[in-house]
């Protein structure tokens, strides 16, 4: 079975940590910042786990 090319955009959305899980990070804090509260700026800060239901699709797309 031929080897799949890993999608380039993917890999830099998503991080694997040691563990094998998928981290991303949260939509919506690039731009007019300052219209958003501080409280909902804070809760789009870090990262977070991909959803269970995109965890195989993403594997692939890394070639994983």
């Amino acid at each position: 079975m031929p080897k799949n090319k890993t999608h380039s955009g993917m890999s830099k959305r998503i991080k694997i940590t040691g563990r094998g899980r998928l981290l991303h990070e949260r939509a919506g804090r690039r731009h007019l910042l300052e219209k958003k509260p501080s409280k909902k700026t804070r809760r789009l800060a870090g990262t977070d786990d991909v959803a269970r239901s995109d965890v195989r699709q993403a594997r692939k797309l890394l070639g994983r």
